[in-house]
């Protein structure tokens, strides 16, 4: 299989990028994630009659994906943020036509000698777990930030008026449950229904909102530094407060909760990302927009263990999604529920 991709990804950067004597070698797939099936691979060429070689990432379309996300929306968003202090890939090639490859898929360069952190790990950054959590609620500030009209993604997504950014994004993840539930989810609609009888305080603003900034999805080299925020595969315009609440969902640290991520301390993580994007973090909008995260990804998971049981993704992943990550954000949204019943 890799044969014959290889001999059509080497065609099709010959013509797009007008190296007829490019060559490839080395295409491997990379595993995790399900939203894009991702290959690294190296791309060899001539430069002013001397070779040169680059280290290049293919994401492709998957033929069944967990979350149904737009490959132009993703790549905007490398190319929008790529040399600004939000650090990410540059991006190479967007291909919209399922025929060179069978697939969409885009290209962008590799980030070589990095490395993801799991969030199973009791302690995923060592003696760098400080300086990259200063560096990651940083960033992420910095994200929230950005004058959404220069990024170009209001010529993709819809602007939300500040009012109702968040009734949109209730609707879509309810949306999700109602469409891949295999059978009663309770406490994901006890919670949508908390959501939409206490709506948030308006959003301050309408940022870029990655969409799954957590542990897992950036790289960082054995210095601690980060080198690259990835999978922006559910980017979209929004309340800045939604990646913020995500970022700090318990999920991601679930031996730690105090430190979310598995960085710094939750209270040093917000004072950050308030310095960073100019923003007060709202005590009852954050509050709102935790459930929300909760719920959201309990949306995911019930998406993941569909996809599974269905046989449409295979990846272990989502069968682990499904039974996991699933009942954890169901006792998360319980014992929030439970709370805020008794406040």
């Amino acid at each position: 299989m890799n044969g014959a991709l290889d001999e059509r990804l080497r065609a099709y950067l010959r013509r797009r990028l007008g190296r007829p004597d490019l060559e490839i070698s080395g295409l491997a797939r990379i595993h995790g994630g399900a939203s894009r099936e991702t290959y690294r691979f190296r791309a060899h060429y001539s430069v002013g009659g001397r070779k040169a070689e680059r280290g290049l990432i293919l994401r492709r379309d998957p033929e069944a994906s967990l979350i149904e996300t737009e490959r132009a929306i993703e790549f905007c968003a490398y190319r929008a943020f790529h040399g600004t202090g939000v650090p990410v890939p540059e991006v190479i090639a967007l291909e919209e036509d399922a025929g060179p490859l069978g697939r969409p898929f885009f290209v962008m360069e590799e980030i070589a000698d990095c490395q993801t952190a799991s969030v199973l790990s009791g302690d995923p950054y060592g003696a760098h777990r400080d300086a990259i959590g200063r560096q990651f609620w940083t960033i992420l500030g910095r994200i929230a930030a950005t004058d959404a009209a220069k990024t170009g993604m209001a010529a993709l997504v819809d602007l939300p008026p500040v009012e109702t950014a968040w009734r949109r994004e209730l609707a879509h993840w309810m949306g999700v449950v109602d469409e891949d539930e295999q059978e009663p989810q309770p406490i994901a609609r006890a919670a949508a229904r908390w959501l939409e009888r206490n709506p948030p305080p308006v959003a301050r603003r309408i940022s870029v909102v990655h969409g799954d900034y957590r542990t897992g999805n950036f790289l960082f080299d054995d210095t601690g530094r980060i080198r690259a925020i990835l999978d922006w595969e559910m980017a979209h315009l929004g309340d800045p407060l939604e990646d913020l609440a995500w970022a700090l969902d318990p999920a991601w640290a679930p031996q730690d909760p105090n430190r979310p991520g598995g960085m710094i301390a939750r209270d040093e993580a917000i004072a950050l990302w308030e310095e960073a994007s100019g923003l007060a973090a709202d005590p009852a909008a954050l509050s709102w927009w935790e459930i929300f995260a909760s719920f959201k990804g309990a949306a995911i998971w019930i998406s993941a263990a569909r996809e599974f049981a269905d046989g449409r993704n295979r990846d272990p992943v989502n069968a682990f999604s499904g039974w996991y990550l699933l009942a954890f954000h169901n006792k998360v949204l319980a014992d929030r529920l439970v709370a805020r019943a008794a406040a």
